[in-house]
């Protein structure tokens, strides 16, 4: 019989007599053409609490940031300083970015949607920007208010003022591969706005399928359409909503064809204000335990991780997406 996974019971996790089960772990079996290691750019207090229809208190999300850093987690997307009106979940940005500890090991992204963010973001000492761009006209209005050439102007304009300050700056392009309002996105609009992305002086384009609905043919033609225009896999990252359940498959498809980081909420919280049809990220856990189980390393602690998201599901009084969670809760000693 062939060994589909290993058990690493503690006396935490479980052991006989317990009332737990024990830890149960995938068995590393590496498949060809994957990277050896994958950055985890974590979204959950951002985007994964941007939708939250109750509010969530500063210091909940200062202890979700601070239990994300102690699991491993290197680069935390830690709020958005949008309108408060726009977002009201994320109204306590200001207050929340005053009180985050210096962690010079812990990139800490802030994500700006106009030039007014981006003065907010100096004045409170913000090292990392993030942009959210669009590839559709239908979007750009909804979400930023402006015509997609408009908000891009805009960015260019937070770009250079960025660099002047050596700020590192990212791209986030959203509806790379369907929009609710103009259906099916042509990809070389994609790499239209990756590139004007690039040339602003954004050090890396995170490809978003923001209401889920891609494949991983689809992703793997727009890797490819980017490389042919000069936009390597290496400048690319991927944030893909799991809508039609499609998010981990597209995922591991981008890996194949170079990309090496993902965007991955913990618990696969997440979803998007502007667009009704756009559901939950892909859940870390879910990638951490695929990622563990093809030998690729994260330095993201996946039990950690999901100690943290049945603590965050009980704070938010319903249980995680994340099927990795769910199973894993009850060695956890909780709910999911």
């Amino acid at each position: 019989m062939t060994q589909t996974a290993t058990r690493a019971p503690s006396p935490e996790e479980g052991a006989p007599g317990t009332g737990r089960s024990a830890a149960v772990r995938p068995a590393p079996v590496a498949l060809p053409g994957l990277p050896e290691r994958v950055t985890i750019y974590e979204v959950a207090p951002r985007d994964g609490l941007q939708n939250e229809p109750g509010l969530v208190s500063v210091e909940t999300k200062l202890e979700l940031i601070e239990r994300l850093v102690a699991a491993g987690t290197r680069v935390v997307e830690v709020t958005s300083l949008a309108r408060p009106e726009a977002v009201p979940p994320l109204a306590d940005a200001e207050e929340l970015i005053s009180r985050l500890p210096s962690r010079p090991e812990v990139r800490q992204p802030v994500l700006v949607p106009n030039l007014r963010g981006f003065e907010r973001a100096v004045a409170l000492g913000v090292r990392e920007v993030s942009l959210p761009a669009s590839a559709t006209e239908s979007f750009a209005r909804a979400n930023l208010g402006r015509s997609r050439s408009e908000s891009l102007a805009v960015f260019a304009e937070v770009a250079r003022r960025a660099r002047e300050r050596e700020m590192a700056v990212r791209g986030y392009i959203s509806m790379c591969f369907g929009d609710p309002w103009e259906g099916t996105v042509d990809p070389g609009e994609v790499v239209a706005v990756a590139r004007q992305l690039l040339a602003m002086g954004c050090r890396e384009i995170s490809l978003g399928d923001t209401i889920g609905v891609a494949t991983p043919g689809a992703v793997r033609r727009l890797i490819e359409l980017l490389a042919g225009a000069g936009v390597a896999p290496s400048q690319l990252a991927v944030h893909f909503h799991d809508t039609y359940g499609q998010a981990l498959a597209n995922t591991l498809e981008a890996l194949r064809w170079g990309v090496t980081t993902v965007d991955a909420s913990a618990g696969g919280l997440g979803g998007c204000p502007f667009a009704k049809s756009a559901s939950g990220n892909l859940a870390t856990e879910d990638l951490l335990w695929a990622l563990e189980g093809l030998g690729v390393s994260t330095g993201v602690d996946l039990m950690a991780l999901a100690r943290t998201s049945v603590w965050l599901a009980a704070k938010l009084g319903r249980p995680s997406p994340s099927r990795t969670v769910q199973a894993l809760a009850r060695g956890l000693g909780g709910p999911a």
